[in-house]
């Protein structure tokens, strides 16, 4: 189990997921039409998939963004603000 309630993240949209990548470090390696690819150093990459900035994400796809790829654990989401 992750420990992250994904009720708390309905809402997130794809700036605010991009901003946090950012803020992590995460750097746009590239972008191909509606898909941009941000790698960290350390060599985690994340694709987020978004039309327009506002865009929000079902759950199952959050949980992969922020659990298989960034690898961010519930510390991590309150310490880049998308958790209370």
């Amino acid at each position: 189990m992750s420990g992250i309630d994904y009720s708390k993240l309905h809402s997130l949209t794809a700036r605010k997921l991009i901003s946090a990548l950012r803020k992590d470090e995460f750097a746009l390696e590239r972008k191909s039409g509606s898909h941009s690819q941000y790698l960290h150093r350390d060599g985690r990459r994340v694709t987020v998939s978004f039309h327009h900035p506002g865009d929000t994400f079902r759950s199952k796809i959050l949980k992969a963004m922020i659990e298989k790829q960034a690898k961010w654990v519930e510390e991590d989401l309150k310490r880049l603000k998308l958790l209370r």
